[in-house]
């Protein structure tokens, strides 16, 4: 298999797979390749233009849909985490990314793509046996965005005021 057909045989399975992640380990084992091969595969393919994104699960291929995309802006301590991503998946919404202002490098954002409790809990559980610091850590005040994608904007108004309820959801005064 050539890697243009190998590059189009995991565009395939990723389009099958209706948006579930797949691991690289699995797509190399479909493409008798290493993961590394699919690693740098993903990156020619991404920047061919189609849009796949890593998840803590795997790769999954972001189909253009109608959804409604936004950001909030949170500011919380390490223990209400779960509470925040939790508040934001159980109402609807998807979690795409994180974006904190580094007092040194400026903007930093991370794809998270949390859409279950099930990734979320992957999440947490990866940074505690990492024990890697939350990337808010990273900055003076705690502040941080988190692109939300939705059904609606009703919807992501309604998880905006549980994170205020939680006081998870930064205030200006």
């Amino acid at each position: 298999m050539t890697s243009s057909e190998r590059r189009n045989k995991i565009i395939n399975i990723l389009e099958a797979a209706n948006n579930i992640p797949i691991s690289a380990s699995k797509l190399a084992s479909f493409c008798n390749v290493s993961r590394q091969i699919i690693v740098g595969d993903v990156a020619l393919i991404r920047a061919g233009g189609i849009d796949i994104q890593s998840t803590p699960r795997g790769y999954k291929i972001i189909k253009n849909t109608n959804m409604f995309e936004s950001y909030i802006v949170c500011m919380h301590s390490n223990e209400y985490i779960k509470d925040e991503l939790y508040t934001i998946l159980d109402f609807g919404g998807e979690i795409i990314d994180v974006t904190v202002t580094h007092p040194v490098y400026g903007e930093i954002s991370v794809n998270l793509n949390l859409s279950s409790r099930y990734e979320a809990n992957e999440f947490i559980k990866n940074i505690k046996k990492t024990d890697a610091k939350l990337l808010f850590n990273l900055t003076e005040d705690g502040i941080h965005l988190h692109k939300i994608r939705c059904k609606d904007e009703s919807v992501f108004e309604k998880i905006k005021s549980e994170l205020e309820k939680k006081k998870i959801l930064f205030k200006n005064n």
